[in-house]
């Protein structure tokens, strides 16, 4: 959910309003987001906190943006940008996971194989995102769970709060008959 800012940001001396100019820019800045992440609210709520969390940083440095909106559309691109992009790793990290898999030996025909590494594709598509990066990190890059938390800036208790999670959602998933393929 979206809060009114109303902290106070010290701007080197300089009165800004940082709570009038939030509430000019929000709806902007909000919609300009929430299109491009295909109607992800929770998704654009989030990146429109980093965007304004990056005018707080800005404005803390003294130097306020001449034009904060044409700005602040600046800083919300680069952050949808970068979000596709984490999406993109995240996707092409499974994809070469799932590849590796499907080189080991084991007893189960290549047909198998194949039927078995689209059903997992399927179900981690389904997983939530940050439940999928936990596990990733995890299974695939074999990180502790120290490394996760610091990786993704949670405590350890909730990154393995997330992997639990995220082994029940693709249990759950795998054990559905309609997991899209």
């Amino acid at each position: 959910m979206l809060v009114e800012m109303q902290t106070p940001v010290d701007t080197g001396g300089r009165d800004v309003d940082i709570g009038a100019l939030y509430d000019r820019t929000l709806a902007h800045i909000y919609g300009y987001i929430l299109v491009r992440v295909g109607g992800d609210v929770a998704t654009a709520e989030d990146l429109t906190q980093e965007v304004y969390l990056a005018l707080a940083r800005q404005l803390q440095t003294g130097h306020e943006p001449p034009a904060p909106l044409p700005w602040l559309y600046r800083v919300a691109r680069h952050r949808v940008i970068d979000f596709y992009r984490r999406q993109e790793r995240t996707s092409a990290r499974f994809a070469a996971w799932t590849d590796e898999a499907a080189n080991m030996a084991g007893p189960m025909t290549e047909i198998e194989l194949i039927a078995d590494r689209e059903q997992v594709r399927a179900a981690l598509a389904e997983t939530p995102p940050i439940q999928r990066i936990a596990l990733a990190l995890r299974y695939l890059d074999g990180m502790t769970i120290a490394e996760i938390a610091e990786a993704i800036a949670r405590s350890e208790h909730a990154v393995e709060s997330l992997l639990a999670r995220g082994r029940a959602t693709l249990r759950s998933l795998l054990r559905d008959p309609e997991v899209k393929q």
